[in-house]
């Protein structure tokens, strides 16, 4: 069994990639939990850490959303170098240049509660299932019931992240 690799509550975990999700920036406590060193992160893409145990869809729904310019957070399970893992959640945002055009996309990432993460690693085991056996429309379905079930929808997305890690 692969070992966990602790977020704590006071650390922040920052990268910054380009248009492609090729990673340019990647601070001390990202390089600590990834693994890897900073020269084997840089212009590498971010899906490198990417967990099998994460639905497609929560990509997919970060990607179309953060390229409309609109912030997503999502809970995300990373891959380290080693086969650990490290759970966070992530805060992506799109960053402009003083004339609007585009500069990066740029990921803040901190802990994820263990009421989250009771609630969200079913809910992702459920949702890669049903990817696996009927594709990325049945996980959005199941993702979309969740965030029913949790006063929430896809457009209140974010909020509801946050009031899931505010859980105690």
């Amino acid at each position: 069994m692969s070992s966990e690799h602790v977020v704590t509550n006071v650390d922040i975990v920052v990268s910054k990639s380009d248009a492609e999700g090729n990673i340019k920036y990647a601070n001390p406590i990202f390089v600590k939990l990834s693994g890897y060193s900073q020269g084997e992160l840089l212009d590498k893409p971010h899906s490198i850490l990417r967990h099998p145990d994460m639905p497609k869809i929560i990509f997919k729904f970060l990607w179309d959303n953060i390229q409309e310019g609109k912030d997503v957070k999502a809970f995300v399970k990373n891959r380290s170098k080693d086969g650990g893992f490290y759970w966070v959640l992530a805060h992506v945002r799109r960053a402009t240049n003083p004339d609007g055009s585009f500069r990066n996309y740029t990921s803040t990432r901190r802990m994820v509660s263990a009421k989250a993460r009771e609630l969200i690693e079913p809910l992702y085991a459920k949702m890669l299932e049903a990817e696996k056996d009927s594709g990325m429309d049945a996980s959005l379905k199941i993702l979309q019931e969740f965030l029913a079930e949790n006063g929430g929808s896809l457009e209140t997305f974010n909020e509801t992240m946050d009031k899931i890690n505010k859980l105690q």
